[in-house]
């Protein structure tokens, strides 16, 4: 059944009173949605630092352990060019032993130096995990709190919500998709969530832009529908304000 202008503007405006008690009982949340997604965020970004760190930490350690093994091995090695030093049968066999020594000797000298650089390094990353690990604490108690704030006040106002969603639903199915459209884009776009407004003071009640006499006389005739000049809201005539709750009963 095809409606008519007015029954179009009845259906858009009583949607916009659903959604605009919605707005009311979602705005007692504030910013607690947004701030308990961005602590979200940084606790994941925090994990994956940590994460990092102590797998940094752990190659590292890992690292030094190897270097240890080879230094082991070079004292070894110089050991037993030692022994075999004295068992030499000339200078030139000695001096070829002695050079051996010298250069495991160096060897395990640079092994010694990266040593106590990975391990200035590791004093750093064990700073910055900690400092991380902190972080994370705290943020993680600061999320607690305010999930549980928001899943309080959730709590109160879940029963009417839905109540409220399943009415929005229901007004829906009474707008044709591209007038619904067209006001899902508008209320979208729009800081208060309006998208059907009345006149008030001979002005619309989206933006406050004076609207001209003879525009307000189309308006209130309910013969096309006419959309704000300035914001390009939908606009019925005052009287829809008293009378949404009297049309839907």
């Amino acid at each position: 059944m095809e409606l008519t202008v007015e029954q179009k503007l009845q259906a858009l405006w009583d949607l916009q009173s659903i959604h605009t008690e919605l707005d009311s009982i979602r705005s007692v949340r504030g910013e607690l949605p947004m701030e308990v997604r961005d602590l979200e965020d940084d606790i994941a970004g925090l994990q994956t630092r940590i994460e990092k760190q102590k797998q940094d930490i752990e190659d590292t350690d890992r690292d030094i352990a190897d270097k240890k093994v080879f230094i082991k091995d070079c004292l070894a090695l110089i050991k037993k060019y030692e022994e075999q030093q004295m068992k030499v049968k000339n200078s030139r066999e000695f001096d070829a032993i002695n050079k051996e020594m010298e250069l495991q000797n160096l060897e395990a000298k640079v092994a010694e130096k990266k040593i106590r650089e990975m391990e200035a390094t590791i004093s750093g990353k064990k700073e910055a995990l900690a400092a991380a690990v902190a972080d994370f604490e705290e943020r993680q108690k600061d999320l607690d709190h305010k999930k549980g704030e928001l899943d309080t006040i959730v709590a109160e106002t879940e029963k009417e919500e839905k109540k409220l969603l399943a009415e929005a639903e229901k007004a829906s199915k009474n707008i044709e998709e591209r007038l619904l459209t067209a006001y899902i884009r508008l209320r979208e776009g729009s800081k208060n969530g309006l998208g059907v407004v009345t006149i008030a003071r001979d002005s619309c009640a989206g933006c406050f832009n004076k609207i001209p006499p003879q525009r307000q006389s189309d308006i209130r005739q309910r013969k096309k529908i006419i959309v704000c000049e300035h914001c390009g809201r939908i606009l019925v005539d005052e009287v829809y304000a008293g009378t949404a709750e009297e049309v839907e009963d």
